[in-house]
């Protein structure tokens, strides 16, 4: 008790050595509320439905003083899926896979892929009945049956027919070309698959 009276006794009798601001923050907010954009500042966004070349997907950036949004500064892909959204155009088709019915070798569950191949999770059928098995489908190899269920799954490749990434070796030296490893269902006849 004497202790708590002897500190605050102390602390009355030190003068304060903090500064004291010399203008509040709120002026400050009001001055920067009072700008006024130009017409040169008004910056237009382009539409989904007139997207088309990679250069219209370049953003034009935020105003000057102003933070930038996903809108002012996504570029490529990532712009493109934005701006299809705003439209209501699902462009990457995030819906999920088609869980009423089994996929048949006659009758398989589709996959469109954009890519060489595909990831696709299995969680069996009726939906999840087993764990989430993984599977893979490319070009080359564009069927695949889960393990545990029997669920076929088909990738139809919607993408670009000749490869950007290709390089044309001619005798500049030996290309090394992958080779996928063999897996038990390569010895199975293709009748069985």
């Amino acid at each position: 008790m004497f202790l708590r009276r002897s500190a605050l006794h102390i602390a009355r009798q030190t003068p304060s050595r903090i500064p004291i601001a010399t203008r509040t923050f709120a002026s400050s907010v009001s001055r920067q509320e009072e700008k006024v954009q130009t017409p040169s500042q008004v910056i237009t966004i382009k539409k989904f439905s007139e997207i088309k070349t990679e250069e219209d997907l370049l953003p034009p950036g935020a105003p000057p003083g102003a933070i930038a949004t996903d809108l002012d500064q996504a570029t490529g892909l990532e712009r493109l899926e934005i701006l299809g959204k705003m439209d209501g155009v699902d462009i990457f088709d995030m819906k999920p896979l088609d869980s009423s019915r089994k996929g048949t070798m006659k009758d398989p569950i589709m996959v469109k892929s954009f890519g060489d191949e595909h990831y696709i999770g299995c969680t069996g059928v009726p939906a999840d009945t087993h764990h989430q098995l993984w599977m893979v489908v490319s070009r080359e190899r564009p069927i695949e049956r889960c393990s545990e269920c029997g669920n076929v799954i088909k990738m139809e490749y919607v993408g670009p027919q000749e490869d950007p990434h290709a390089h044309d070796h001619g005798d500049h030296g030996d290309h090394h070309v992958y080779v996928e490893p063999k897996k038990m269902a390569d010895f199975v006849r293709p009748e069985f698959r």
